[in-house]
């Protein structure tokens, strides 16, 4: 049972303790992504492009479990910095209790609402129609999503990230199986699904790792002799976690506005824009997860160290993410530049696809470093407990500065795809110029600089 004090010992074996297990498990999280996306190629492009839709409009209630589960690690280390195992265990628990709430809530507000969002994003036809179904099937995945992501915070906390990177390496193979079994059915015996087969591999699958990650998280020490009891709503615990958790549940959700006026702009292009986009996406994510390791990894170290005010360790675990990160993104360029078509062509074999796919990747070589550099101040900014500012970073980046430059590019210099790509690439560059100067003035506040 991994529980390691991250106050004590060498900084870049904590960061390889953790970063290693998380990558590869976000790695798998990304190829299950990508097998679900390639079945969805066997079946049409328009299937493809319904599927990127509809998991476009899911987001919005996964943003919840992105926002719990970086909540859960931050405010569980802080606690555990400080050898307050009487305030993680009561902040673990009510973790756990406010996920169950919030899913409730969300599978409402998802039926009610989510096709409504899927109407804006398509054209009617198969391309919605394909998008829609696949969304409400999917909403019976979310307690599997928004209580494994908790759990996982919790055991972040803990730096214990090899047992999501366990759950999804089971779910990424049990998705191989599942998929096809799913889509075509038995001959003879039960009828394929089509799309619909993609969305309830994805529940099967994405409940048995709920399950895995609430029993290692009942497994802690702090969560010793466990009683039931301890799930009871606590107003002031659920508030301590709302402070917490909603700056980046809304930062998410401002992403995904993001990916609203990306969509609602590509759509005018056809369904080859959409599809293409959201191909790309998929190879930026397996590309990125080393960085995505590193980063995260930042979170519980940084937590912890400024829960035991050992500040000097702090500002070492910021520097050693952002060395490590420059050099996992110069590595990374020549092969978003140079294998984008082969790696494209993967997943679809029309020309069209390929060659939007690429413009935007090799756009996208030059922006990595930049999102080395966020993700690093979104978790420096959560360990010590000021994740507002990674909301109001996320608003301008995500929100103000892609509506404005995809105005600007495509809208009224009329640059057509290019304009939506450079657009993207603007509000990147001074996203991250504006979280530089954040990151400095807050060190400066919570530990006297990050060059004291």
């Amino acid at each position: 049972m991994r529980d390691i004090d991250l106050t004590e010992g060498f900084i870049l074996g904590h960061f390889k303790s953790l970063a290693v297990p998380a990558a590869l498990g976000m790695l798998f999280t990304t190829l299950y992504n990508v097998v679900d996306v390639y079945f969805a190629g066997q079946i049409s492009t328009q299937a493809q492009a319904g599927l990127v839709i509809g998991f476009q409009a899911f987001f919005v209630t996964m943003s919840v479990g992105f926002g719990l589960g970086s909540a859960m690690s931050a405010l569980v280390a802080n606690a555990r910095g400080k050898k307050d195992d009487e305030t993680a265990r009561r902040l673990a628990s009510q973790g756990m209790s406010f996920g169950i709430t919030a899913v409730l809530v969300l599978m409402i507000g998802a039926v009610l609402l989510g096709p409504k969002v899927i109407a804006v994003l398509s054209e009617p036809g198969e391309f919605r129609d394909a998008a829609t179904s696949y969304f409400l099937w999917l909403v019976v995945a979310l307690p599997g999503f928004l209580l494994a992501y908790g759990g996982n915070g919790i055991l972040q906390a803990h730096g214990d990230t090899v047992s999501m990177q366990r759950a999804m390496m089971a779910a990424f193979f049990a998705n191989i199986v599942l998929n096809p079994l799913f889509i075509y059915g038995i001959p003879g015996v039960v009828s394929g699904m089509g799309l619909d087969g993609i969305a309830l591999a994805t529940i099967v699958s994405q409940t048995g790792v709920a399950i895995w990650i609430l029993r290692q998280v009942l497994a802690r020490r702090i969560m010793d002799r466990f009683q039931l009891q301890w799930l009871t709503p606590n107003l002031a615990s659920y508030r301590e976690i709302l402070d917490q958790m909603l700056p980046t549940t809304t930062a998410f959700m401002v992403m995904f506005s993001s990916g609203f006026m990306v969509q609602f702009t590509l759509k005018s292009f056809g369904a080859e824009a959409v599809a293409a986009y959201g191909i790309a996406l998929r190879v930026e994510q397996i590309l990125l997860l080393p960085v995505l390791g590193m980063t995260g990894a930042l979170l519980p170290i940084a937590a912890q160290n400024f829960g035991a005010e050992q500040f000097e360790r702090v500002r070492a675990a910021v520097f050693s993410c952002l060395k490590i990160g420059f050099i996992m993104t110069a590595i990374a360029f020549p092969i978003l530049w140079f294998a984008s078509p082969f790696l494209l062509s993967l997943f679809n074999d029309d020309t069209k696809v390929i060659d939007i796919g690429v413009s935007y990747l090799r756009i996208d070589s030059f922006l990595f470093p930049i999102y080395m550099v966020l993700f690093s101040i979104n978790s420096f900014l959560q360990a010590l407990k000021r994740p507002i500012w990674t909301l109001w970073i996320s608003i301008y980046r995500q929100g103000i500065g892609v509506a404005l430059f995809l105005w600007i590019f495509v809208g009224v210099i009329g640059m057509g795809l290019w304009g939506v790509w450079i657009g993207i690439a603007t509000s990147v560059i001074t996203g991250g110029i504006i979280a530089v100067l954040v990151a400095l003035r807050i060190a400066d506040q919570k530990i006297g600089g990050l060059r004291a």
